[in-house]
C-alpha cells in the first residue's frame, strides 16, 4: 500500500453561519492523481486551502506529510497553484522562477521547468506582458519549482486554449510518471477523466463519491448513443441530449432499446456508436441527488 502523504479526518470548516466543508475525510496516497470535483461553492477550494495550510479546520484535523500543514518542513515537499495568482507586472518570468526557487534546498533546473511548460520563449518577458494562457502556465509551473512530492492544482487550466491545456496535461503526466502525486480540481470533467485515476466528488461540503473514474462511469448505469442525425425524434428512455459539432449524444439506461426505437422512427442517421456513461453523467447524477441541508 502506498504511503499516505496527506489526510483530512472528520474535517469541518465554517465561515460564520455557513458550513463550507462538512465532516470530510480524504486520504491522498503517494503516486496518485486525484480529481476533486464539485459544483461551484461545493467546498473544493476550501479543502485545498486546508491541505496547504491557508485555512484551519473548525473541527477535525488535517495532516501534510504527518505534520501540521503550516509546518515549513511539510510545506517544502508540497507545491500549489491556487485559482488566482498575482505577480508584480515588472517581474520577468525567469526572475519569478528564480525567486521561488530560492526558498527550496534543491529546486528544479529553470530551463527544464520552462521547457516542460512551454515558457522558454518568454523567460525574459515581464509578467505584465504575458497572455492569459502564458500567465496561467507560469502559475502552474511555479508549483513544481521545489521538486515537490505532492502538488495541489486548483482549476489549473481555466482560461487556456486547447493547446495550452494539453501542454499542462503533458507536464502533469510527466510529473506523475516520475512518482509525483497530484490533487486536481477542475470544472472540465473531460480533463479529470483524462488525468485522474481516482475522483472525489464534493457537494454542499460533503463527500458524495470517492472511487475510480471507471467505477463512477458505471455507477449510474447510463450509456451514450452517439449518432449523426438531422433531428432527434421523440424517443422514450432518453435521459439527456447533447450536441457536439455534427454529432448528437443521447443518454439512456437502455442503449439497445433506444437504437431499436431510433430505427422505428424512420429518421435517417449514420455513424452509430455506443459508449459507457461518462464521468460527467455520474457527476450530474450524484450532485443532483444530494439533498439540500
Amino acid at each position: 500500500m502506498n504511503e499516505v502523504l496527506a489526510r483530512a479526518v472528520g474535517v469541518t470548516r465554517r465561515y460564520g453561519d455557513v458550513t463550507a466543508v462538512d465532516d470530510v475525510s480524504i486520504e491522498i496516497p503517494a503516486g496518485q492523481v486525484l480529481g476533486l470535483l464539485g459544483p461551484n461553492g461545493a467546498g473544493k477550494s476550501t479543502i485545498v486551502n486546508m491541505f496547504v495550510g491557508l485555512r484551519r479546520p473548525t473541527e477535525g484535523r488535517v495532516e501534510l506529510f504527518g505534520h501540521n500543514p503550516r509546518d515549513v518542513v511539510a510545506r517544502r515537499r508540497m507545491g500549489v497553484t491556487p485559482q488566482e495568482t498575482g505577480l508584480p507586472q515588472t517581474v520577468r518570468v525567469g526572475e519569478a522562477v528564480d525567486f521561488v526557487a530560492s526558498h527550496f534546498p534543491d529546486p528544479i533546473d529553470t530551463d527544464e521547468l520552462l521547457a516542460r511548460f512551454a515558457l522558454t520563449d518568454v523567460v525574459r518577458r515581464q509578467t505584465g506582458g504575458l497572455s492569459g494562457g502564458q500567465m496561467r502556465r507560469l502559475a502552474v509551473a511555479l508549483a513544481f519549482v521545489g521538486k515537490p512530492d505532492l502538488v495541489f492544482l486548483d482549476e489549473p487550466t481555466t482560461g487556456l486554449d486547447v493547446e495550452g491545456r494539453h501542454t499542462l496535461w503533458a507536464g502533469i503526466r510527466e510529473f506523475n510518471a516520475g512518482g509525483g502525486t497530484v490533487v486536481l480540481t477542475s470544472h472540465y470533467l473531460d480533463e479529470v477523466e483524462q488525468l485522474a485515476e481516482r475522483v472525489v466528488i464534493i457537494d454542499r461540503g460533503r463527500v458524495v463519491a470517492d472511487d475510480s473514474v471507471e467505477a463512477l462511469r458505471r455507477l449510474t448505469g447510463l450509456q451514450r448513443v452517439s449518432v449523426s442525425i438531422p433531428e432527434v425524434p421523440p424517443l422514450p428512455g432518453v435521459e439527456g441530449v447533447e450536441h457536439a459539432g455534427d454529432r448528437t449524444h443521447l443518454v439512456t439506461h437502455d442503449a439497445d432499446q433506444l437504437v431499436r426505437d431510433l430505427v422505428r422512427s424512420g429518421i435517417p442517421f449514420s455513424g452509430l456508436e455506443i459508449h459507457a456513461g461518462s464521468l460527467e453523467d455520474a457527476f450530474l447524477a450524484l450532485t443532483a441527488k444530494t439533498p439540500a441541508v
